[in-house]
């Protein structure tokens, strides 16, 4: 007798083009593209479908993503895997500094130092991840983001400097 089935999982998942957004970089100020991002005006950049964030909240100074933990986030450990909770983390933080930029300015992230406090799971529901803008100058801004769970229980936080820059208008 021949098994047909397995136990293998997939997941398929399709994007937008990501020139689409730097595009725009000359022509909005950052606040006024993550808002479009946030409320659906403009598709959200590759790296949000492929992990599946699930919202994005705007304000200038800060970025909050939500995130509902699955299985394809998981490492060998049965956790979500710290590579994903660094991407949320990065991501809250440096988009905070991108809120408070001007059309033509842009950004890169110099560095992340990342504390994780407690695993995450399924069973740690819907992670809210905000990043806040700490300082900014002309070339430099530091940000930080906290990573809650559904119990509200803090789970990481992180700490980003990100270098500004006047953005290519090609």
């Amino acid at each position: 007798m021949t098994q047909t089935q397995t136990a293998e999982r997939s997941r398929t998942f399709a994007w937008s083009d990501p020139a689409e957004h730097a595009s725009l970089l000359g022509r909005r100020s950052g606040l006024e593209l993550l808002q479009a991002m946030s409320t659906g005006e403009l598709p959200p950049p590759p790296v949000m479908h492929m992990i599946d964030i699930v919202g994005m909240d705007v304000t200038e100074g800060s970025v909050t993503l939500h995130l509902d933990p699955q299985e394809f986030h998981y490492n060998p450990l049965g956790t979500v895997h710290g590579g994903v909770l660094s991407t949320l983390l990065d991501t809250a933080a440096a988009c905070s500094v991108h809120s408070t930029l001007p059309a033509g300015v842009g950004y890169t992230s110099l560095d992340l130092t990342v504390k994780f406090l407690r695993p995450v799971t399924i069973a740690s529901g819907r992670l809210t991840t905000t990043g806040a803008v700490l300082q900014r100058g002309r070339r430099t801004a530091l940000a930080e983001a906290r990573m809650t769970d559904a119990a509200g229980r803090l789970v990481a936080h992180a700490t980003s400097s990100c270098m500004l820059f006047e953005a290519d208008p090609r």
